[in-house]
């Protein structure tokens, strides 16, 4: 990289496991060069000195964490968006039906964002899945489904996602305008069974 690339990865964790994930990423973010601060999200944190943002949170009941929907409604808005999005759920969806449900979570996740935000990519990454507290009926849908429980997190997914971010590199000054590469939000997500985010 020709200049330093400060990126902040911001998240919001319930049990854990999007924390993890959230250090993950920017540890190899810092791998590659950028100058990275990975917090939980908040409203004392601005994200105006900061090149780049990745954003994640776990998944409860096909909604962001309040904190973390709180944080994009923050971002400010421009025609290139400097954002990533990750999500954390349950296992990476394996077959037909996980990836039918997964793509709905999804769906029903950025409904949830703020009006008019865009992120250059949004990703859903498997969490940890435990099964205490989970009633009978939930326990056999799951195993059903092919879950199981244990921590599901991919992890070279997880720094392959980073790498590319790091290499997408700090945006240009704004007097060169560059034109939007016109990337939307894709991924997907995984239903919940005792999720930890």
């Amino acid at each position: 990289m020709d200049e330093t690339f400060r990126v902040l990865v911001g998240y919001a964790t319930a049990a854990g496991s999007t924390a993890g994930i959230a250090e993950r990423i920017a540890g190899t973010l810092r791998e590659q060069g950028c100058e990275v601060v990975c917090r939980p999200v908040g409203p004392d944190l601005d994200p105006s000195a900061f090149d780049a943002v990745v954003v994640g949170s776990a998944v409860h009941n096909m909604a962001w964490l309040r904190p973390a929907v709180d944080f994009l409604a923050r971002l400010p808005a421009t025609d290139d968006p400097q954002v990533w999005c990750f999500s954390v759920g349950g296992m990476t969806p394996a077959g037909p039906v996980t990836r039918r449900m997964t793509t709905l979570e999804v769906r029903r996740v950025e409904e949830g964002f703020p009006a008019g935000f865009r992120a250059r990519e949004h990703r859903f990454f498997g969490g940890i899945i435990e099964m205490k507290g989970v009633p009978l009926w939930g326990r056999l849908f799951w195993r059903l489904m092919g879950g199981s429980p244990g921590d599901h997190r991919d992890w070279p997914a997880i720094e392959g996602w980073a790498r590319e971010i790091a290499a997408a590199g700090p945006p240009p000054p704004a007097d060169e305008g560059r034109e939007s590469p016109g990337r939307g939000t894709s991924g997907t997500p995984l239903p919940r069974a005792g999720a930890r985010g």
